[in-house]
């Protein structure tokens, strides 16, 4: 009888090309900023938001390379249009004033949910050095692209 062996496996550990988790040049702190919004004012939501206020407050400073800059909410409000979030305008605002570094946020419909708002705002954001996490697909528009990637920011 053949004796059957089991595959060996290696196990090759993921590389974090960001840099998302280092400071900056210098050794200065990066500036982390999170963005977080439920759209509804239905009062079963009110726990999520607390939940992801809490989850980034909690996360960023739990880094001890980041700063917490600040966790931007819109509260009851749709998506659809940056227009009325006053919270995701004053990210932008800070982000464009040189307060932010890097902004964390749950996914890219809490970020955006018009496509065209989505890439204006990512690519803009690129162009001043300021990358975003979105965490529940675990991507980085800090990350440089493969010619391969499905997505490019």
């Amino acid at each position: 009888m053949s004796e059957i062996r089991s595959p060996k496996v290696r196990v090759i550990p993921a590389k974090v090309r960001t840099g998302r988790n280092e400071p900056n040049a210098g050794g200065v702190k990066k500036r982390v900023a999170a963005y977080a919004r439920i759209s509804t004012n239905d009062p079963s939501q009110a726990g999520s938001y607390e939940l992801q206020v809490a989850h980034y407050t909690e996360f960023i400073q739990s880094n001890p390379n980041w700063e917490l800059v600040k966790v931007y909410c819109d509260e009851g409000i749709s998506g659809t249009s940056t227009k009325k979030r006053l919270g995701f305008q004053s990210l932008i605002n800070d982000c464009i004033e040189g307060k932010i570094d890097y902004i964390l946020t749950k996914s890219i419909s809490r970020f955006a949910r018009n496509t065209l708002d989505c890439l204006k705002y990512i690519r803009e954001l690129k162009g001043l050095g300021i990358g975003i996490f979105f965490e529940n697909i675990n991507t980085d528009t800090a990350q440089k692209a493969k010619t391969r990637d499905f997505m490019r920011f």
